[in-house]
């Protein structure tokens, strides 16, 4: 299931967000993203950088990020990732504790069947996790 600008906005909406120019291009840049991008990556997008500055990025992001509809990602000494949350799509991460590189895991969850059990069990709505995994990247290695 592919998510499409609209639909992000509508989320927006519901969380309260108002509609601005910056806050598309934003959603826009990270929907386009295959992984996900710093701060300082986003500045540097030239549609984005058009649009507002870094400290207005940087506010939408923990907005965002507030709202439940980016997760922060990384190891809390070194810059944040940021990606978005999709509804019906997951991905779960590999995070270089020397480099702080961010991969993608290119493998099935091994989480989603105990997800499944703890909602039926437990009656939670709107349960999700995030999973990630932190060692050395082969670079770094």
């Amino acid at each position: 299931m592919s998510t499409d600008l609209g639909e992000l906005m509508n989320r927006c909406r519901g969380s309260g967000l108002r509609r601005t120019k910056a806050l598309e291009v934003l959603l826009g840049t990270l929907l386009k993203a295959d992984r996900p991008m710093t701060l300082a990556r986003l500045q540097k997008s030239r549609t984005l950088s058009s649009q507002c500055d870094k400290a207005t990025i940087y506010r939408l992001l923990h907005r965002l990020a507030d709202a439940g509809i980016v997760r922060r990602l990384g190891l809390h000494e070194r810059a944040a990732y940021f990606a978005l949350i999709i509804p019906d799509q997951h991905r779960d991460y590999l995070i270089c504790t020397g480099c702080g590189t961010i991969d993608p895991i290119e493998a099935p969850c091994p989480v989603h069947h105990l997800e499944d059990e703890i909602r039926t069990k437990t009656g939670y709505q709107n349960l999700y996790h995030e999973l990630e995994f932190f060692g050395t990247c082969p670079k770094c290695a």
